[in-house]
């Protein structure tokens, strides 16, 4: 590659935010209570053919469309394997799953990945959402650890009980250790769920 063309790549303007993610469903009614107890989210607003859903400023994050007879996913089809959304604090997070847990929505696994501690559910129309904290100060300090030889031996990361998590850190051990990832050994992408 060229200088010249190297100077033309960094001047290429790049999205400034993922705004918002649109979701097919027959199940409107049910999906909208889903997110919004999940994303302790508000209805901005709702027809019978869409609704907008925020948790902050923007004026949407999640647009349901109301489109009757879908056929449910396929196992192991192509296409968005989860979405993710990071809590500010441990704290939030394990208050989030208890909230979650209290009301009968539970992960359907969870994962310390390394750089985060993740939650992962599963909503109505079987589409995945991660609940994370990220595990480093730094945007650095994460990257750093896919360069490790733990992530090269491990790229998923090591599973874990959420209620242990909540007994962790309501005990008051210190956040740093009960985020850091233990050292298991070899783990592969085949160890994934394919929803």
């Amino acid at each position: 590659m060229t200088n010249q063309n190297q100077v033309a790549l960094q001047t290429v303007p790049v999205p400034a935010k993922l705004a918002h993610v649109v979701l097919r469903t027959s199940q409107m009614l049910i999906m909208r209570a889903w997110y919004t107890s999940v994303l302790s989210a508000k209805t901005i607003y709702a027809d019978d053919g869409l609704a907008f859903l925020t948790y902050d400023e923007e004026h949407h994050r999640i647009a349901l469309l109301n489109m009757p007879n879908l056929k449910p996913q396929e196992t192991g089809a192509a296409g968005v394997h989860h979405i993710a959304f990071t809590y500010g604090t441990l704290g939030d997070l394990v208050t989030t799953y208890e909230r979650l847990r209290d009301g009968d929505i539970k992960p359907v696994y969870c994962t310390n990945h390394g750089p985060t501690t993740s939650l992962y559910y599963r909503d109505p129309d079987a589409n995945q959402i991660e609940l994370q904290i990220d595990n480093y100060d730094t945007i650095e300090e994460a990257a750093q650890f896919f360069y490790s030889p733990d992530f090269k031996a491990n790229p998923i990361g090591v599973d874990f009980d959420p209620e242990d998590l909540v007994k962790r850190f309501r005990s008051g051990e210190d956040e740093a250790v009960i985020k850091r990832r233990p050292m298991i050994g070899e783990r592969d992408l085949t160890s994934l769920p394919l929803q």
